[in-house]
């Protein structure tokens, strides 16, 4: 199973003194690095940048309580990737079907950024989740420092693999996704629709349906 970081990950010091004002400001939260959620044997991994202070920080679970994850789970499900309602909290019921989601650094940034040390220091974590994933076929990043985190943990130049929604690359045999992310920004900018959301997943479907299963 990919190795998670402890409740009380220390090494970045800006998380660490986020996450014990939290922990006071917001006594009934998580407040501690988020796991991934899904099945290790999945095919799909999707990657997203950090967890939401009231989101997943919130709840425990990768894109669960906040707008994203209302529009990422209510894709899962549309696509096959998910079954059960989705609740916004981390009992809900809801489970994932050959996906997996996770998010590059793990715990919550203050204004929701990450600085490049702390993607950093979370990067073996990235890096274990993908090598243990023996199944795994295709990674979505949503966003371009996703993209750009999946990337450097795949030894990959961000030059020769340019960030472009919709776009597929082949990495060292997997195939990487990239996607707007599913922020309420980018959907009330018009950045990102449902339908261009979607059509990222129909692609991914398309892709699992060309390549052998193990049986």
């Amino acid at each position: 199973m990919p190795v998670e970081p402890p409740p009380d990950c220390a090494l970045c010091p800006r998380l660490v003194a986020f996450r014990e004002a939290n922990r006071v400001a917001y006594p009934s939260f998580h407040n501690a690095p988020v796991r991934a959620f899904g099945p290790a044997d999945a095919r799909l991994l999707v990657v997203g940048l950090a967890p939401g202070l009231k989101g997943a920080n919130q709840t425990g679970r990768p894109f669960t309580g906040d707008y994203a994850g209302d529009l990422l789970y209510q894709t899962f499900k549309k696509f096959g990737f998910a079954e059960g309602t989705y609740g916004r909290h981390a009992r809900d019921g809801l489970r994932l079907v050959d996906c997996r989601v996770t998010n590059a650094v793990r715990c919550v940034p203050p204004e929701n950024k990450p600085i490049g040390a702390e993607a950093k220091n979370c990067r073996p974590f990235l890096a274990q989740e993908i090598a243990t994933m023996k199944g795994l076929e295709v990674i979505l990043c949503l966003g371009g420092l996703s993209h750009g985190a999946v990337l450097t943990t795949l030894g990959a130049r961000k030059s020769a693999y340019p960030f472009k929604h919709g776009a597929l690359h082949q990495i060292d045999g997997l195939v990487v996704a990239d996607s707007y992310h599913c922020s309420r920004y980018n959907t009330n900018t018009g950045r990102l629709t449902e339908a261009m959301f979607e059509n990222v997943f129909r692609q991914i479907r398309g892709v699992l349906a060309a390549l052998p299963q193990d049986t």
